[in-house]
């Protein structure tokens, strides 16, 4: 997360994060950083399906339709947070931690979506382990598939 940081910072890149299973660990993470409040925004926890629909403006018919476990709902948690937060870079987190298979999806599915110079990219896991193991890989891969972005874009970035 230091890495992280320091690129954030150093480019002042401003970020958000929208997190659903993760439950803010994310946040939590990002936020014992000093200093991170030049380019941190801040955190939506949308656990239920409802903050989904009536605060991130996800359709009812995409979450009838995919799921909220779902490639589609992490992209448009990551988009509709960027919004929200008026922010550079947006990463969502939304899957099943467990303990029981959910919307027929299996424990440790997770997609994680970052929205990020007027793209988007969304990435799915099959993690595996207890629930705040899950949580845990889940916000390191979120750190690392940020880190990639912004290395393959290091033309706009002091790196």
């Amino acid at each position: 997360m230091d890495e992280l940081a320091d690129i954030l910072k150093e480019n002042n890149i401003s970020i958000a994060s929208i997190e659903s299973f993760t439950v803010g660990s994310f946040a939590n993470m990002i936020g014992s950083i000093q200093g991170i409040s030049q380019v941190y925004k801040g955190s939506l926890v949308s656990y239920q399906s409802c903050i989904k629909r009536d605060v991130l403006h996800i359709k009812q018919n995409v979450i009838d339709t995919f799921g909220v476990v779902s490639n589609e709902v992490a992209g448009l948690m990551a988009i509709h947070g960027k919004e929200l937060f008026d922010c550079d870079l947006c990463i969502s987190f939304t899957g099943n931690a467990g303990p029981t298979a959910m919307e027929g999806k299996p424990v440790g599915l997770i997609y994680i979506g970052i929205a990020y110079l007027d793209k988007i990219q969304t990435y799915c896991f099959q993690l595996s382990g207890k629930r705040n193991d899950i949580k845990n890989q889940a916000v390191l891969l979120g750190i690392e598939k940020i880190l990639e972005i912004l290395k393959k874009n290091k033309n706009f970035l002091c790196i």
